[in-house]
């Protein structure tokens, strides 16, 4: 059974819901296009207001992977009503209404002054960024402030496995995860938890974590580990978690 997704903070709704397309010769296309009110918050953060995607993602409480699908997915639709002409409704999808319009304009002075502060979760062992997320006993959480690091710390994940560490992340106010190989449920579950995933990434973690943020840190977004029952005697065998076998 599918988990509901994440409802997606929203600031404003649209003042006008439905559009139409004046046509010249031709009939008037009676199948319409549905922009959901979250797509309409991410095109009216991003292209109305100037926002980054990264303070978008910090405003309506998601990840940046979220903001740039529901962006894509908003932009083609507009394309389509420009181009083909075809009525625009905007309505429904997964939100949640921010209650103060003046708290989302508080949060979203801090995000553009820098007052945001972003924390960096890496799965960790003896410096390095372990390889397998699901058997992680510890995590190194980074506080970033105006793209510098201003504290680490190592925690213990107290021996929680798999299913619980999306929501150890979570409650640690977690943004982004850098580790090495993860499974399909875990990326599931992070996604839902708002938590951008930066997975296949080795070395040294200090230093992996100084090339995120000068944007150059090497990882593959299709790294998976997909053998988790290792309790019931499978080990990893022949697949690998990043560049190291899981053992």
């Amino acid at each position: 059974m599918a988990r509901p997704s994440k409802p997606r903070r929203v600031c404003r709704m649209p003042a006008c819901t439905h559009f139409y397309a004046e046509h010249t010769g031709s009939p008037q296309c009676r199948q319409g296009l549905l922009l959901s009110v979250e797509e309409y918050e991410v095109v009216r953060l991003l292209d109305y207001q100037g926002l980054t995607q990264q303070e978008a993602a910090a405003q309506m409480g998601a990840g940046r992977t979220t903001i740039q699908a529901l962006y894509t997915q908003a932009r083609r639709k507009l394309a389509r009503f420009l181009v083909e002409g075809f009525p625009l409704t905007i309505a429904g999808g997964s939100y949640q209404l921010c209650p103060s319009p003046q708290g989302c304009l508080n949060h979203f002075l801090k995000t553009i002054k820098g007052e945001h502060i972003m924390k960096i979760a890496v799965t960790y062992e003896n410096g390095e960024i372990f390889q397998h997320f699901g058997h992680t006993s510890q995590f190194k959480v980074y506080e970033v402030e105006n793209g510098a690091i201003v504290s680490s710390e190592v925690v213990s994940t107290n021996g929680q496995g798999h299913g619980a560490l999306a929501g150890f992340l979570f409650h640690g106010g977690i943004d982004v995860l850098i580790c090495g190989g993860i499974g399909g449920g875990a990326r599931n579950a992070l996604a839902e938890a708002g938590i951008e995933l930066y997975p296949g990434a080795t070395g040294n973690a200090d230093a992996q974590v100084e090339s995120f943020l000068k944007g150059q840190l090497a990882y593959d977004p299709d790294t998976v580990c997909s053998h988790h029952s290792h309790e019931d005697g499978h080990g990893c065998g022949s697949h690998s978690c990043g560049s190291e076998k899981c053992h």
